[in-house]
């Protein structure tokens, strides 16, 4: 597997990055071990884990996962710098987590200490903002009318931002963390970030994960052109839309166990008619080319000009070897072509 310069940082990563957001809910340590292992024997350096983390969110599986990955760490001490090892603070609204308050200075130096403790590592390497402070168009909210800028006091926002790039800095000083990046923002929050980091003389923000898949398109292009511009590392998340690009949910289908069966902090925003409609057009295309769906949708986001390293998820070994051997296959012109039409026909499904 290739690796590649996580934006202007000194971090190479591999271009596929595991993500762990399910274990201590629907994975036990014994599975989340078995995970990492396995993606450590086939090139995966790159693992992304949250303080808010398992998913769906609840305040007795709050931190699990990192947890989980601090046993590993604690019974695989020599391949703790083999890792790079990213993780993120909650933004506000998550009532367990320091009361639902948002970002700041104080709360960032508090959450990377817990993370560290709960990881059992003395550093992390890439450290990053879950989501904004200010209300933004993440999260299924990227219809006309559902977020107006103008309630957003920009100054408040700056001053803000400032705060948490100088505890940020501080933390860099200290050698707790190593580099840091933002999650779920737009193309004015990077571009905040940068211009305060420059003015100021602090750390630039090296990468940013957003949703992106065949039905979630929002950030090509504009953000993912400020991504390249800027040398910004982009980092995709359920670029199966929550599983529904492998097919599962076909014909009304949940899965027991399944994530579209769990009650979700955005609600199961995805589950739209438009979405069904898409998934089922996508699978055709796959169909006539001799690949899954997952195949086709994962190699689709791997390809796509801009991104930088894709962030994968599985509960089951099965899932997770077809979302690495996904990473080896080559979309012909032909199959991108198809694949283009539908998008044309469904490009904002949910």
């Amino acid at each position: 597997m290739k690796t590649v310069k996580l934006g202007t940082s000194d971090l190479m990563v591999s271009e596929v990055c595991l993500g762990s957001m399910t274990w201590g809910n629907q994975n036990t340590q014994a599975e989340a071990a078995e995970q990492i292992d396995y993606a450590l024997d086939h090139g995966i350096n790159f693992i992304d884990t949250a303080e808010l983390y398992a998913v769906p969110p609840s305040k007795e599986t709050s931190g699990l996962t990192e947890t989980y990955i601090g046993q590993w760490l604690a019974e695989h001490q020599s391949k703790r710098g083999d890792i790079i090892l990213a993780t993120k603070i909650a933004g506000g609204g998550i009532p367990w987590i320091r009361d639902g308050a948002g970002i700041d200075g104080a709360a960032i130096k508090v959450a990377v200490e817990g993370s560290l403790r709960r990881l059992q590592t003395d550093y992390i390497d890439l450290y990053q903002l879950h989501w904004t402070n200010r209300q933004s168009a993440h999260f299924g909210k990227h219809w006309p009318g559902q977020v107006d800028p103008r309630k957003t006091d920009v100054a408040a926002e700056r001053e803000t931002k400032l705060g948490i790039l100088q505890a940020l800095d501080e933390l860099i000083r200290e050698g707790k963390i190593r580099h840091v990046g933002l999650s779920d923002d737009t193309p004015w929050g990077i571009s905040e970030y940068l211009k305060l980091a420059e003015q100021h003389n602090l750390p630039r923000m090296v990468s940013i994960q957003n949703e992106f898949s065949l039905l979630h398109l929002k950030d090509a292009p504009y953000l993912i052109e400020t991504c390249v511009f800027e040398d910004v590392a982009y980092l995709p998340w359920s670029p199966l839309a929550g599983g529904a690009l492998s097919g599962k949910y076909a014909n009304g289908a949940k899965p027991s166990g399944c994530r579209w069966t769990m009650q979700q902090r955005n609600g199961i925003f995805r589950d739209t008619s438009f979405s069904h409609e898409a998934i089922a057009a996508y699978k055709a295309v796959a169909d006539r080319h001799g690949l899954s769906l997952t195949q086709l949708s994962l190699a689709w986001v791997y390809q796509f000009a801009g991104v930088s390293s894709t962030i994968i998820g599985a509960t089951s070994m099965a899932q997770l070897k077809e979302d690495i051997g996904a990473y080896s296959l080559s979309l012909s012109e032909e199959v991108l072509a198809e694949v283009d039409t539908v998008i044309k026909r469904y490009p904002q499904p949910f």
